[in-house]
This record gives C-alpha cells, sequence and structure tokens, in this order.
C-alpha cells in the first residue's frame, strides 16, 4: 500500500473509531432508522457537493452491481443494525464485535471467489466465536442502559456480516468507477432504502436537542462522506483483505474515545471477549505470522534459519 493509501486508510480509522461514540450519543435521542436516514441525508448532500466541484458525473453501468449491493446492505442495513445494537451495548464493545468483519470477508472471498477456506480461517473463526459467547455471558445481566446485551452482540454481529458483504461488493466497483462515484452512489441508494423512517425523522427531530442533531450532521459529513471516500480511495489502491486488518485499531481508539467523551468503559470480562474476537481475527488473517516476519527482515543481525522462513510464510499471509 503507498503512502497516500496509508495516509488515507488511518484517516478513515480514526473517523470511523469516532463514529461508534457519536452513535451512542445520538442514539439517546433518535431510533436506529431515523438515525441511519439523518446520517445517509447528511452524507448524501455532502457527497453531491464534491461530485459537483469535482465535476463527477454518474458512474458506468459495470460500477452499479456492486454500488447497488453495498448501497444498500453497507450503507443502509449496516447503519440501522449497528444503530439499534449499540443502544443495547456500550460504543467498545460494539466496535470489538463488529471487528469481526475481516473475518467474514476472508469467508465470503473463500466461497465467491473459489479462494478456499485455510485452517486458520477456520481456526480464527473459533476463537472470535468464543470471544462474542464471552462478550455475551459478560454482559448477561443487562446492557449499559438496561437493554439486552445478548441482543446487541447478535445486532453487532449482523452489521459485521453487512459490512464484510459492502467491502467484497464494493471492490469490483471500483475498477469501473472513482472512489467518490462509488460511494456517493452507494451513500445515495442508503438513503432511498431509509426513506420509510422518513416520517420518524422528522418528528424525532422536533424534540431532539441541538447536540445530538449535531452528532447526527456529524457522522454524515465525516465518518461517512469523507471517512467512506477515504476507504474506497484506499481499497482501490490494496486489497479487501488488507484493507480490512486495518481496523484492527478501531476498537482501542473507541475504548478510549468513549472513556473520554461518554464515561464508558467496557467491564474487564467484556473486554477479554473483545480481545478474542479480534485475536480470532489476527489469527485468521494470519497477523501474528506477518508480524514476526516484519521483525525478522527489520533486524539488524544476520538473518537465521528463523527468520529466513518467515518472509514466505508472510508472503503467504498476504
Amino acid at each position: 500500500m503507498d503512502r497516500r493509501a496509508v495516509a488515507a486508510a488511518a484517516f478513515t480509522v480514526v473517523l470511523w473509531a469516532s463514529a461508534f461514540v457519536a452513535i451512542r450519543s445520538a442514539g439517546r435521542e433518535f431510533s436506529p432508522g431515523a438515525l441511519a436516514l439523518g446520517r445517509l441525508l447528511a452524507g448524501s448532500a455532502t457527497l453531491l457537493l464534491l461530485c459537483l466541484v469535482r465535476r463527477e458525473g454518474p458512474p458506468p453501468r459495470a460500477a452499479w452491481p456492486g454500488i447497488l449491493v453495498s448501497g444498500v446492505l453497507w450503507f443502509g442495513v449496516y447503519n440501522i443494525v449497528l444503530n439499534w445494537g449499540e443502544q443495547e451495548v456500550d460504543a467498545g464493545t460494539a466496535a470489538m464485535v463488529v471487528n469481526v468483519g475481516p473475518i467474514l470477508v476472508a469467508l465470503l472471498g473463500g466461497w465467491l471467489l473459489k479462494e478456499g477456506l485455510p485452517a486458520r480461517l477456520l481456526a480464527g473463526i473459533a476463537v472470535s466465536f468464543a470471544g462474542a459467547v464471552v462478550v455475551g455471558v459478560s454482559l448477561s445481566d443487562g446492557g449499559p442502559d438496561g437493554g439486552s446485551a445478548t441482543l446487541g452482540v447478535v445486532l453487532c454481529l449482523l452489521a459485521a456480516v453487512t459490512y464484510a458483504v459492502g467491502v467484497v461488493s464494493q471492490k469490483p466497483a471500483l475498477k469501473h468507477g472513482s472512489p467518490l462515484q462509488v460511494t456517493a452512489y452507494g451513500c445515495m441508494v442508503g438513503t432511498a432504502a431509509c426513506l420509510p423512517f422518513a416520517g420518524r425523522l422528522a418528528g424525532e427531530l422536533a424534540d431532539a436537542p441541538l447536540k445530538a442533531t449535531l452528532d447526527m450532521v456529524y457522522l454524515g459529513v465525516f465518518p461517512t462522506a469523507l471517512a467512506f471516500t477515504t476507504w474506497a480511495y484506499a481499497l482501490a489502491r490494496t486489497s479487501a483483505g488488507k484493507m480490512g486488518a486495518t481496523t484492527y485499531a478501531v476498537p482501542a481508539l473507541v475504548v478510549l474515545m468513549s472513556w473520554a467523551l461518554l464515561g464508558e468503559v467496557p467491564g474487564l470480562p467484556t473486554l477479554a471477549g473483545g480481545v478474542l474476537c479480534l485475536a480470532g481475527v489476527a489469527v485468521s488473517r494470519g497477523g501474528f505470522a506477518a508480524v514476526r516476519a516484519r521483525i525478522a527482515r527489520r533486524s539488524p543481525a544476520a538473518p537465521g534459519p528463523a527468520a529466513e522462513g518467515a518472509a514466505p510464510e508472510a508472503a503467504r499471509s498476504r
């Protein structure tokens, strides 16, 4: 991944981490569907303005299948179920569970692209599933606001599924359309899918405090319009698997932001389950082998047998 793609991915990760906190805050005033529609309306307006400034028209016909799938599932369904899930569990827990998405990306690649199901992928699934069970058990007495923790974990897992399908479907669309085109029209498709919540949004806007409304607008402009565009820019320049791995940092950032801004921190058992979820992702992607290989390559000492064997292993993991 080149430096500009790395910078775009880092920008995306920070804004997506902030989204979990903003959703948790705005979700106290807005229902899941209304919050998703408000966010996507703000995002679509921003993206349309960017398209006008850059003089980019509609994407070519070949890009539309991927745009439609990612628009409905990633922009639409993902936002609704994540908003709902964060009404049942805290932001940090939601981020840890949702970030099993890279495993699902690999699963879809094995199924749809006939890439196979290597043993490390199956092992990673088992570890992440154990982590999700630990999270659910640790919150068995209820979510942070008296919600249903089990329902929250299931919804966050569903969000991870829609995220994975969105990544896999968006990648081929980027071969035909620009990152801005694919993001803008995907966001508009998601907005159209959420229009049944228009009446509820209008009613809730009338009663919502200014801060909640600003949180919703922030979600549309920054984590949606800008961050999804920089994500698409980076995704067009690398593989879906490598981009999925960049989201490893999101849960840690969310926990820190949630503690600083909301005063929420998952309990130790919940954190342990979340770490298991992320460890499963690392196992499935060959992350530990890749890290060992990088350390070996950067060591000033002459490479020994272990270091010489690590490089091919890392290459296979990528």
